[in-house]
């Protein structure tokens, strides 16, 4: 019986976690869902990811929500995509952090779930649609998907991850 008790007393000691990854603040990052490999930006400061993206229309398809889009930026081709939306985010903005809570206006922006493969590993990560045609990197990736992958930044690298590969 000590026997017993005492192996389920080693199965019950808490798993080490993995160490993260270490990526640069800069990686490729392939959409499989979109045909297309992306220079993204790794931003811990914002939540979740963004993909550039202009006429952003939303619809119904048997009782559900979608979404269609095209991709935005300067290299984007007409192609539409159509994706089924997990859900609508908000997401406040001001233009002075200083500035009164209540001057904070509030973009509602489809999100949706798309594989991404960074180096050779994939997941599936939540996605908001927003045109992000004025930055130089039309997919950003935050903290949930940075949590997805087992990443942590280094921000004076970039591109330590060899091309997607999934």
């Amino acid at each position: 019986m000590k026997l017993l008790l005492a192996s389920l007393a080693l199965v019950a000691l808490p798993v080490m976690a993995a160490e993260p990854t270490l990526y640069g603040r800069y990686e490729y990052i392939q959409l499989p869902e979109i045909g297309q490999t992306f220079k993204a930006k790794m931003d811990t400061g914002a939540l979740t990811a963004s993909l550039s993206a202009r006429n952003i229309e939303t619809f119904q398809r048997d009782g559900d929500d979608w979404v269609r889009f095209r991709l935005g930026g300067k290299e984007a081709s007409d192609k539409v995509f159509e994706h089924k939306v997990s859900r609508i985010s908000k997401i406040k903005s001001r233009a002075d952090e200083d500035e009164d809570k209540d001057d904070a206006t509030v973009a509602k922006r489809p999100v949706i779930d798309l594989e991404m493969c960074l180096g050779n590993v994939k997941r599936t990560v939540e996605v908001n649609l927003t045109d992000r045609s004025s930055f130089n990197y039309p997919l950003l990736i935050g903290a949930k998907a940075l949590r997805e992958f087992g990443a942590a930044v280094n921000p004076a690298r970039r591109y330590t991850a060899d091309k997607p590969d999934c």
